[in-house]
């Protein structure tokens, strides 16, 4: 497998190489980065931070998501392991914004995922000598795992999910992933469902744990860099809904409600937080065709309108410490949904649709506990929220509830904690 992956890999690069290289050239967002990812500088950075008698340890975390996730455990592994040389990489420029603001106290050096070309992944491992690699949820590349079982380097992966749909995939590409899942020492899944799934891809059931979800614990960590401030210009007595990581078609079911809400509640105010933030102005102009005072937050203005759109990257998690009742996007959508313990964490109410397959186990958990209710359109959305916006006692119920529920499932990054000591 891994000899045609590389073989059709060269005959792509043969092919698009003019092209990529003039994508590269004329791009500044990936000129520079893509020379990282090539090893240009590796060299010097290590050179300068890295004393030769301390484990290594290389954390990769995809993008955004994963980086959050994955905060909780880098800090917790500074905390049990403080003389370890920590190694944060991400693969996408908005992932190594995030971990710039996140990791910097944590990680020794942050660097670019190599590109997963078999001389590049070997320089970047001849380089890095990792003790133990931790990924984190997804990113599989062949060269580079393969290329790590073969040095004999312990691979760990944390906070591993496998839904409905992704099952079926590496189902079809069995022949794929399974050699991709058998480089792994440990993979540390979710839930009981993502081990079962694991398993039944043909990875001995040794191999395969579930120690929970690392978002359950991230959020006990990144509540001291919340914002300190509210997001907008929010008056005493005023009322917040916070939509977040929408996709396209939810805004529209959102701001119907959110008219329909204001008339009984008019000093309820609106943040949406669509999942692209590129939609930002495509948002705006859709808020003021239903006449709602919009602003954006990447604009450097007073936010007093009525409605903000959260075009900004990490600040979401921040927000839902202000908001009285939290919309989870993704779910109205054929999208799986998104996660739900960041605004239960802050002790806010959530909503969400049918669609939350990606996160059923916690989804489920909320409802059952009265911190969730579960909407699916316009209308069932309008009456779940006017049942809390209504009733003060029963929405701060609906949001200790939500926070309890996640705090009783809290002690995930110990077990890895103590997982990565016994490979170390």
């Amino acid at each position: 497998m891994l000899t045609l992956y590389n073989i059709t890999q060269i005959i792509f690069l043969i092919i698009t190489l003019p092209f990529l290289l003039a994508v590269v050239l004329l791009t500044p967002k990936y000129r520079l980065r893509t020379w990282k990812r090539l090893g240009f500088g590796l060299r010097s950075q290590i050179k300068h931070t890295k004393k030769e008698e301390r484990k290594t340890i290389w954390i990769h975390a995809l993008s955004v998501g994963e980086v959050t996730s994955a905060l909780a455990l880098i800090s917790g592994v500074r905390n049990r392991f403080p003389e370890a040389f920590l190694v944060f990489s991400t693969s996408t420029s908005s992932g190594a914004k995030v971990a710039e603001q996140l990791m910097a106290d944590h990680a020794d050096i942050l660097i670019p995922f190599p590109l997963d070309i078999l001389p590049v992944t070997a320089f970047f491992i001849k380089l890095i000598q990792p003790d133990l690699f931790i990924l984190v949820e997804t990113d599989f590349w062949p060269n580079i795992l393969t290329c790590l079982q073969r040095k004999k380097i312990p691979v760990m992966l944390v906070n591993g999910r496998i839904s409905h749909k992704s099952m079926a995939s590496y189902r079809r590409f069995a022949f794929f992933f399974r050699p991709l899942f058998q480089t792994f020492h440990h993979l540390c899944m979710q839930t009981e469902t993502d081990r079962v799934r694991m398993i039944d891809l043909g990875v001995p059931e040794d191999r395969v744990l579930t120690l929970g979800n690392l978002k359950f614990d991230t959020p006990l960590i990144t509540a001291s860099s919340t914002l300190q401030e509210e997001p907008m210009v929010l008056p005493d007595d005023s009322l917040l809904l916070i939509a977040g990581s929408t996709h396209k078609g939810e805004e529209e079911i959102i701001l119907s409600a959110y008219v329909r809400l204001r008339t009984a509640y008019p000093n309820l105010f609106l943040i949406i937080a669509p999942r692209d933030i590129s939609r930002g102005k495509e948002i705006q102009e859709l808020a003021r065709t239903k006449g709602i005072t919009v602003s954006c937050r990447s604009d450097k203005t007073e936010h007093s309108q009525r409605l903000l759109v959260l075009d900004t990257i990490g600040e979401l998690a921040g927000c839902y410490r202000f908001a009285d009742i939290a919309f989870v996007g993704g779910s109205l959508r054929h999208k799986g949904g998104h996660n739900p313990i960041e605004p239960a964490v802050m002790g806010a109410p959530v909503l969400f649709g049918p669609h939350m397959e990606d996160f059923a186990e916690i989804s489920q958990d909320l409802l059952t506990a009265g911190g969730a209710i579960r909407v699916g359109g316009e209308e069932s959305l309008f009456q779940a929220a006017d049942t809390w916006l209504s009733d003060v006692r029963l929405r701060k119920e609906a949001g200790l509830a939500a926070l309890k529920c996640v705090e009783n499932q809290q002690g995930v990054i110990e077990r890895h904690l103590q997982l990565i000591q016994a490979i170390l």
